[in-house]
């Protein structure tokens, strides 16, 4: 088994990571769905229509992220022809499905801001009718001068001061029907584009227009962004169990102890056999002495267990970065080992006596 001084980047992500990037994914290709699904369905009122344009809206919506899916697999597989290809057929996809988002939060956006125009052009219909009784009572106080002014105090003034206390009475009456219309409360997205219309100092359509298409676009983007995060996890899990990288960590020198046989074979034995077992012994090998750190160093690097390299070589025997120095030190002075113009070490081998 070859040991590689490269160790991994990083590992696969675990399972809440991957949970939650699936559902921030589901959440915004949803999401973004539903809103497309607003605009086609506005299209015609015909249920078979509606159907038709439903379909048509979740084939775009789903189709676009597959071919996002589909450009990154390309381009990963170095197809870049493929990848263009399947970019172009994504910005189509998209371009379609921005639009269908944008007249989706439109009509919504559209749909909280009518309840309060209804709302506001009730309290307007109620100020306009007191208005107008303000315009009347001014004009019977213009009658009423020239009544006093022809001396006719008694027969005319007091007919315009009845009609007076009848307007204002109508004019009370209507200010409390009106004070007492329950209030609209105003969402957050409509409260969002008036402050955005006022601190732009723009109308309120053009706010809203922008508001809009930006969360669009954001949420368009964002879906595009965790499913190509998917598609680069499982092109690196694909990757990494393919690859099983050996690392220091999961070495270990300690010889495994032999195991016994669970049973044995029986064979039947001849007395010849018998004699000789009985007269030569099999001799016990001799335990061999533990190689040096030089021995072993030596070991590794001619057979290319390791890297010509002191952190290599470090790292194999477990040993201090001073000991691995002095070995060095001693192939530099055998010949074994020369340093190269940029300070890397070349193994040349052992010369085979």
């Amino acid at each position: 088994m070859l040991y590689d001084d490269n160790l991994p980047i990083r590992y696969p992500k675990g399972k809440f990571a991957m949970c939650t990037v699936y559902s921030f994914t589901g959440a915004s290709i949803l999401a973004s769905i539903i809103f497309s699904l607003l605009l086609f369905l506005s299209i015609d009122e015909d249920p078979i229509m509606q159907i038709l344009f439903g379909g048509l809206a979740i084939i775009f919506e789903l189709g676009k992220f597959f071919a996002w899916y589909e450009f990154g697999e390309r381009r990963a597989r170095r197809n870049y022809a493929g990848a263009i290809s399947a970019f172009a057929f994504y910005a189509v996809l998209a371009a379609i499905s921005i639009g269908g988002s944008i007249g989706g939060i439109n009509s919504a956006t559209n749909q909280a801001q009518s309840h309060v125009n209804v709302q506001q052009s009730k309290i307007n219909s109620y100020n306009m009718q007191i208005e107008a009784i303000d315009n009347q009572i001014a004009l019977n106080n213009e009658a009423a001068e020239k009544y006093i002014q022809m001396e006719r105090i008694a027969t005319g003034v007091t007919r315009i001061q009845r009609e007076n206390d009848k307007l204002r009475q109508q004019q009370l009456d209507l200010a409390a029907e009106r004070d007492s219309l329950p209030v609209v409360s105003q969402g957050s997205v409509v409260g969002l584009i008036d402050s955005l219309a006022k601190s732009m100092s723009v109308q309120t359509q053009t706010a809203q227009l922008g508001l809009v298409v930006f969360l669009s676009v954001l949420l368009d983007f964002f879906a595009a962004f965790f499913v190509g995060l998917i598609g680069e996890e499982l092109r690196f899990r694909n990757q990494f169990r393919r690859v099983h990288p050996f690392t220091i960590d999961a070495y270990t020198t300690e010889a495994k102890q032999p195991e016994l046989l669970s049973h044995t074979m029986s064979q039947p034995t001849t007395h010849y056999e018998t004699h000789m077992e009985e007269v030569t012994p099999e001799p016990t090998p001799e335990p061999e002495a533990p190689k040096s750190l030089y021995e072993q160093a030596i070991d590794a690097l001619s057979a290319n267990q390791v890297n010509c390299t002191k952190r290599a070589v470090t790292r194999y025997l477990k040993v201090s970065s001073e000991e691995v120095d002095e070995l060095f030190s001693q192939f530099m002075e055998e010949g074994i080992v020369s340093k190269k113009p940029n300070n890397h070490y070349q193994w040349h081998g052992v010369a085979v006596k």
